[in-house]
């Protein structure tokens, strides 16, 4: 009798066990692990590029081919800080060494690294403003950009890439050293159309320059006028800052009215005079130049200007002693000659202390 109830209770148990009355354990919901094209770090501004072609990856030395992935990526403290130093008639002094400059960071003479001409590599992003809001002078632009590309970029030592500026901001061409790629990726660009983002086009191209070994140089074919961003101008100069990039303005307004009315007059408004203000304060901090062509002549000595800066440029290295356990501080910097006077000295007004 005793071993007929067991019976009986055992195979009550294995029928409420069956009922789906006993809840199962949970398994973790598996959740998808975001994608983010090439060197871009997940953020809002970031998600807004469309990148084509392939990003560039590290090697261990630079090599001179035409491959778009032959460059280095570098984890340092150095600071680079590219001067150009214009005499009163307007050249470039081509004579100091390092005993006649002076680096200061935050008012106190420091000690500098070495100085180097500029015969190290260039690593170039250009921005070309491709919205709407460009429209009369679009063949002329882009004419003077390719040769541009041309002039600048040194066959076996010098990368350019090109973004183009629109509503969104879209990676045309990766670094290559392939000069005639670029120049024919500038001159497939499609008709102009829709907002500038222009901010966000610079942090953009900052964030992929910044570990890149070389002289990171933006250029910004551009009129200049953010009309659609996601990206303040606070952060897109920070983000440059960071990234030790130097950047050069081309702004196109001027041209382009000269193109429409014939006159040299121009028509400023407050919008247009508040990003010539952002433009120039850009190319101040980081050591670069606005330049302002009013016709084809000196759209192309604009260009030529810049490639002179980058090829007359002399580079400080400072290695910082005392930045540990500050990441994120500003540093202002302040370059002297000395025992000279009546001269012009570009260079970044500071930087940034990195964690790395």
């Amino acid at each position: 009798m005793k071993f007929a109830f067991l019976i009986i209770l055992l195979a009550f148990a294995d029928l409420s066990a069956q009922s789906g009355r006993v809840k199962p354990s949970e398994t973790p919901e598996a959740r998808p692990t975001p994608q983010h094209p090439g060197n871009y770090s997940p953020t809002n501004e970031r998600s807004r590029v469309v990148v084509a072609g392939k990003q560039p990856t590290p090697t261990p030395t630079p090599r001179s081919t035409d491959d778009e992935e032959d460059v280095i990526k570098v984890e340092s403290t150095l600071v680079p800080i590219p001067v150009s130093v214009i005499d009163q008639n307007g050249r470039a002094l081509r004579d100091l060494c390092l005993s006649d400059i002076e680096l200061f960071i935050d008012g106190k003479l420091v000690e500098i690294g070495e100085m180097t001409r500029s015969d190290s590599p260039v690593r170039l992003a250009m921005l070309f403003d491709n919205s709407g809001s460009v429209l009369a002078a679009r063949k002329f632009e882009i004419d003077a950009a390719a040769r541009f590309f041309e002039r600048v970029l040194r066959p076996d030592k010098d990368l350019g890439s090109l973004f183009s500026v629109a509503t969104v901001t879209r990676l045309e061409q990766p670094l290559t050293a392939n000069r005639d790629i670029l120049a024919s990726a500038i001159r497939a660009f499609p008709p102009p159309e829709g907002a500038t983002a222009l901010m966000d086009g610079i942090q953009l191209a900052a964030n992929y320059l910044k570990d890149i070994a070389g002289r990171r140089v933006i250029v910004i074919v551009s009129d200049g006028d953010d009309t659609k961003t996601d990206t303040t101008f606070e952060r897109a100069l920070r983000t440059a800052q960071l990234a030790n990039c130097q950047i050069f303005i081309v702004q196109t307004t001027g041209f382009e009215n000269f193109i429409r009315t014939g006159s040299r007059s121009g028509n400023a408004n407050i919008r247009s005079l508040a990003a010539e203000r952002r433009m120039q304060s850009f190319a101040n901090q980081t050591g670069g130049a606005v330049f302002m062509p009013i016709d084809q002549r000196e759209l192309d000595m604009a260009f030529d200007q810049i490639s002179a800066d980058l090829s007359e440029q002399y580079v400080l290295s400072y290695y910082p002693d005392d930045d540990k356990g500050k990441t994120g501080e500003f540093r202002q910097i302040e370059v002297r000659v000395k025992n000279r006077t009546g001269l012009t000295i570009r260079a970044r007004k500071g930087y940034y202390v990195s964690m790395r």
